[in-house]
């Protein structure tokens, strides 16, 4: 269930290459957390020792890309909140929501509005957290859906 020690030296580069690929692109508009993870793949597949196994089940090759994923998906709030332009179609769904509610997303939504920057500042945390409590109890259970058969 949990990677051993030999697992986390391995992945320690391409975790760290990772967030800070999927940081940079999430910033930057138009980029997002799909774009992130191919970034990441291809560099990993350039910069690691195990670049022959990536692809073909290596944990480098999930670890980097997850990594990315989740950085990109985070700071992808960034351009939304301190100069209101969207950085993908999520966004501008999240962008349409508080214009619909009177919020004009930018510069300014800090201090109208700092229940809500906070709000969804703790509703990540809080959302980490719960996935970490309800996933690593229950992963067995959610790999089981892929025993159900296609056609089901």
């Amino acid at each position: 269930m949990f990677p051993s020690k030999e697992d986390f030296k391995r992945i320690i580069a391409p975790v760290l290459r990772g967030t800070f690929i999927g940081s940079a692109l999430g910033i930057l508009p138009g980029g997002g957390p799909s774009i992130a993870q191919f970034a990441a793949y291809a560099v990993d597949k350039k910069l690691s020792k195990y670049r022959d196994e990536i692809g073909k089940g290596a944990i480098e090759g999930v670890a980097g890309q997850a990594a990315a994923d989740e950085a990109a998906a985070r700071t992808s709030f960034i351009p939304l909140m301190s100069i209101g332009i969207p950085e993908n179609a999520v966004m501008a769904l999240m962008m349409a929501a508080f214009i619909i509610k009177g919020i004009q997303p930018g510069p300014n939504m800090i201090a109208k509005h700092p229940e809500l920057f906070w709000g969804l500042v703790a509703s990540m945390w809080v959302g980490n957290c719960f996935l970490i409590i309800l996933n690593v109890p229950l992963v067995r259970y959610w790999l089981s859906v892929f025993k159900i058969p296609y056609a089901v």
